[in-house]
């Protein structure tokens, strides 16, 4: 069974989604990845009140690291560059190429950009922290104004946070 809530944050409304143990999908209400709960889905707030606590936090500048249980979806590849996002430290930022490197194959930049692309578990699994070759914003589910302001957020200068 698949519970989901919408937690309200600075950046839109976020849909949370999971089995009531672990947290399957984190996605955004509006941007080119927005996703509403499939019609099987029962909403079940409560099931995500940690979850809720620890984005609220997050969004107050307080909170740096997550420790959430997440169940995400996914090829063993994405699972592998998944696992490499958690691990980018709070206000810091790598490239497609550098998690890449990280994962042994430095010619893999692009599957790592699709594999990133396809994180169902935003924010909490920071793709927002994967930048381009250039250093430049790419592309991000929610938009890259939400991408740049979660930036901000997390180096100290919050714009509407």
């Amino acid at each position: 069974m698949t519970y989901y809530t919408y937690v309200t944050s600075p950046i839109g409304r976020l849909l949370l989604a999971g089995d009531g143990v672990a947290i399957e999908r984190l996605h955004f209400s509006s941007g080119s990845k927005a996703q509403l709960p499939h019609a099987a889905w029962v909403e079940r707030p409560e099931a995500f009140i940690d979850a809720a606590q620890q984005l609220e936090t997050y969004f107050s500048g307080k909170l740096q690291d997550f420790t959430l249980a997440l169940n995400p979806k996914g090829t063993p590849f994405q699972m592998a560059v998944w696992r490499e996002l958690v691990k980018i430290p709070y206000g810091r930022t790598v490239t497609y190429g550098e998690l890449a490197k990280r994962l042994g194959n430095p010619q893999a930049s692009r599957a790592v950009g699709l594999a990133n692309g396809a994180n169902p578990i935003a924010i909490i699994q920071p793709c927002h922290r994967v930048m381009g070759a250039n250093g430049k914003l790419t592309g991000f589910g929610g938009g890259l104004d939400v991408k740049q302001r979660l930036l901000d957020l997390e180096r100290g200068e919050p714009r509407m946070f």
